[in-house]
């Protein structure tokens, strides 16, 4: 965690309703498509337990990397939420879903970065789901392996190796889809966008391990 989200955090565990909206536009795109490709339409919901439960256990916070600690309960929630469906995790990417995002940004460039996150939701969604997971975990929240491995209760080696595998997955779809020369984006891949959103961004290159 940054030392400026850190100091966020404290404020927010304080009683600064001004630090807890900060931290909730911060984390809430990443949090609402993780939380997608595992509950599909039902991310929202399920998006809006985890912040009550965040809200609720933020006093008792300890530190370190709030992001995992916020994703592990999305994680927990979503898996509730699946238990009671009765029902497997799935992988669908409704674009309903990725609309209203909350963000800063005014319409017309929300627009814009949603038309990209739709494409590469829509294509990491083809993934197997440990890599889909590994990769949202690592490029869509940022999260470093050791941190996203506690949050899927792996070993960071591997969610390096998933996110690897993943991410040339998406390589090669991409590269069925863009012709020769096209920009390069993540780790060789071409930014899955149109129009002026920013891409995915790739974790940090780490060795694969296995």
């Amino acid at each position: 965690m940054t030392a400026d989200l850190s100091e966020v955090v404290s404020a927010a565990q304080a009683g600064d309703e001004e630090a807890f909206r900060f931290l909730y536009r911060s984390l809430q795109p990443g949090l609402l498509r993780y939380l997608t490709t595992l509950v599909g339409a039902d991310a929202e919901d399920v998006a809006s337990e985890t912040w009550l439960q965040i809200s609720r256990d933020l006093p008792g916070f300890t530190g370190g990397e709030f992001r995992a600690w916020a994703v592990t309960i999305a994680r927990n929630r979503a898996m509730d939420h699946l238990r009671r469906m009765r029902r497997r995790p799935s992988l669908p990417v409704p674009v309903q879903a990725l609309v209203e995002l909350a963000s800063d940004a005014d319409t017309a460039e929300r627009a814009n970065e949603t038309i990209g996150t739709e494409t590469a939701l829509a294509l990491i969604a083809t993934l197997p789901p440990r890599e889909a997971e590994a990769v949202l975990l690592r490029a869509v929240i940022g999260l470093d392996a050791g941190s996203a491995g506690r949050v899927l209760g792996r070993r960071a080696g591997a969610v390096r190796t998933a996110a690897h595998r993943g991410l040339r997955r998406l390589a090669v779809l991409l590269e069925r889809q863009h012709p020769a020369g096209s920009p390069v984006g993540v780790e060789g891949v071409p930014p899955p966008r149109t129009g002026s959103g920013p891409a995915l961004r790739a974790p940090h290159t780490e060795p694969a391990d296995g």
